[in-house]
């Protein structure tokens, strides 16, 4: 395998990212492109799918300018999850693509948990009722454009447009159909229940596959679109979130998964379909077992956006540096300071989109740091009920592997592991969900036995951290408390 590389092609929300990979893990050549989203009306997310296409063109032209091609043994694609594509038979776009982002399907989203079932739909698709997944924004388009619908014979997710566009089969893993909201995560299909009650058939949809199978060659005219080779094969990847815990190797060893992202995800391999409102449950890119994921909208944008409204508009980075530095001098609990985080909603673990943040017991003598630190012990919280959640149903969890830009605070790091009483590895790669990606794309190549075997050797982790005993009990107190508080936001009828 020396000298040989695999390309992960990360189509996320904002960007697409080419990354070639070698056998031991090391980013070898990248490319990259920005991806345009239009925000029509309020609640509304949409981006021309034409774009994901131009943008993963570029990043791949990119990355083969500085590779030698002939050392290329394949490539897969991880994928911004949720975001659906309405298309016609020759995959030109018949609509807008609706970003996971978008709010305008809240009321189908109670329609069909009400025909389904709430409790039902959770068990077959592994997503408690909620607007995110892609479901619900199927059933609105039927209802407001009806004729488009008929006429539109696909509708398919990121990754299966552009396998399409690159093999002329729409395909698409397991792992980038689940989150949909139309996917059976057990029997690995399009759910018969689902689609009876949004009234499509499965024959709109990609044929879903495992992780890692071959679904094809590059086609002759992507050839030159792209800069791949005659010959490049493309195997099924997954969403971005399953691809970037197999990034980080967090998968079945004890491991939790967190990305401090624009949104926070913590994400923890089990073996069974385990169903739980403290998570959602994703089928794994390995094809075995399935990623418990505590889902948070609002992370480091919570953070950004208070800096942006209320301290300053300059210097974002230099701002967040002096607000921590000035913050680790305040004790945990932030002074009496309470902070609900529901900035854009809440998914776990209330699961309601009507949620909102709150700041409770401002006193004359809080001012810009308590509501700093405060906002970022509401983060904290959240993800350490989720942790606890997952140990209270018996997942094993013994570290923490962390990733994205709030990984970098070590206010933000030490909060967590004493919060939680577990130590944290920073993985190495920055670009995990395009290395997950890679990883799936050497195993089909053959470089491995298994997509865990090309995880052990494809993946690195950096410095560890280990909680504070005397802090953790602090934290067990504030726990408690922001709990009650949330509580109390998410039930108040002020609220509605």
């Amino acid at each position: 395998m020396k000298n040989r590389l695999v390309i992960g092609l990360d189509s996320s929300t904002q960007s697409t990212k080419a990354i070639a990979w070698s056998a031991a893990g090391d980013m070898v050549a990248e490319g990259r492109a920005d991806i345009p989203m239009s925000t029509p009306r309020r609640g509304y997310f949409e981006q021309d799918p034409n774009a994901w296409w131009a943008a993963a063109c570029t990043a791949l032209k990119e990355v083969c300018a500085q590779i030698d091609l002939t050392c290329l043994d394949g490539l897969a694609i991880s994928n911004q999850r949720e975001t659906m594509g309405y298309f016609n038979h020759d995959f030109s776009p018949a609509h807008p693509a609706i970003v996971w982002l978008d709010n305008r399907s809240v009321a189908e989203v109670a329609e069909l948990a009400a025909k389904i079932g709430e409790a039902r739909f959770h068990e077959i698709t592994g997503k408690p009722k909620d607007v995110t997944p892609g479901h619900s924004r199927i059933l609105w388009l039927k209802k407001n454009r009806p004729e488009m619908m008929q006429n539109a014979p696909k509708i398919l997710d990121v990754n299966a447009y552009l396998t399409a566009r690159l093999t002329g089969e729409a395909a698409t893993s397991w792992a980038s159909a689940d989150p949909s909201g139309v996917f059976d995560i057990e029997k690995k299909q399009w759910s018969s229940t689902v689609l009876e009650a949004i009234g499509i058939g499965s024959e709109q949809f990609a044929m879903p596959v495992a992780p890692g199978t071959l679904i094809g060659e590059i086609l002759p005219q992507a050839v030159g679109q792209t800069g791949l080779l005659h010959g490049t094969r493309i195997y099924a990847g997954g969403g971005d979130g399953q691809c970037a815990a197999l990034g980080v190797n967090a998968l079945g060893k004890g491991r939790v998964y967190l990305n401090l992202g624009t949104a926070i995800v913590t994400g923890s391999w089990s073996e069974t379909p385990q169903i739980s409102k403290v998570w959602r449950t994703m089928t794994s890119p390995t094809g075995a077992g399935y990623i418990l994921e505590g889902v948070m909208r609002s992370g480091t944008f919570f953070m950004d956006w208070f800096v942006e409204k209320y301290v300053s508009k300059g210097d974002r980075s230099a701002t967040h540096q002096s607000l921590q530095e000035a913050a680790q001098a305040l004790p945990i609990g932030t002074d009496g300071l309470l902070v609900c985080p529901f900035l854009t909603g809440c998914m776990n673990p209330f699961w309601d989109m009507n949620a909102r943040a709150a700041f409770y017991g401002v006193s004359p003598d809080h001012d810009a740091v308590h509501m700093y630190r405060g906002a970022m012990e509401a983060l904290t919280g959240e993800i350490a009920r989720t942790i606890s959640g997952m140990q209270d149903k018996g997942l094993e969890i013994n570290e923490i592997i962390a990733v994205g830009g709030g990984a970098n605070s070590a206010l933000w790091r030490q909060m967590l592991v004493d919060a939680t009483n577990l130590p944290m590895t920073l993985s190495k790669s920055l670009e995990a969900s395009s290395l997950g990606a890679g990883m799936i794309a050497a195993v089909g190549a053959g470089w491995f036995e298994s997509i865990e075997q090309a995880a052990e050797a494809m993946s690195a982790t950096g410095e560890r951290f280990q909680a504070n005993p005397e802090a953790y009990e602090n934290w067990q107190s504030l726990l408690t408390r922001q709990q009650r508080f949330n509580d109390f936001c998410c039930h108040n009828p002020l609220a509605d």
